[in-house]
């Protein structure tokens, strides 16, 4: 695919924490995890749209030494139901296959719902 026909938030989208800015705060706080050996099970970057929070992300997890087989990126917004939750559930409990870490990134998850799914 040409560059033309890439959406402007992938052509741009940092790929490391030096490309990254306005966010040196929480930047700063990975990498001092990631040094520190001292990396948490979970976190949640929150904020309004285009701040960079699946894009840290993505950079934290590949920081870590995530592969991309190791990786799994969700979106809420279209796998919202109870069964889709219930799979993500099953699935942590396998461990990694290639790397020390398996990373979940499950975007727009406020649209997750508490009512059970249609699918049939």
């Amino acid at each position: 695919m040409s560059d033309h026909h890439i959406a402007l938030y992938r052509k741009y989208r940092p790929g490391k924490f030096s490309e990254v800015e306005g966010q040196e705060e929480i930047v700063k706080t990975l990498q001092g995890a990631i040094t520190s050996g001292r990396v948490g099970h979970a976190y949640l970057f929150s904020g309004t749209r285009g701040t960079g929070k699946t894009s840290i992300a993505r950079i934290f997890a590949r920081e870590i030494g995530c592969s991309d087989t190791d990786l799994y990126e969700i979106d809420a917004a279209s796998n919202r139901g109870i069964d889709d939750v219930r799979e993500l559930r099953e699935a942590v409990k396998t461990l990694p296959f290639e790397s020390k870490y398996k990373v979940y990134i499950i975007d727009e998850v406020h649209m997750l719902t508490n009512k059970h799914s249609t699918r049939s």
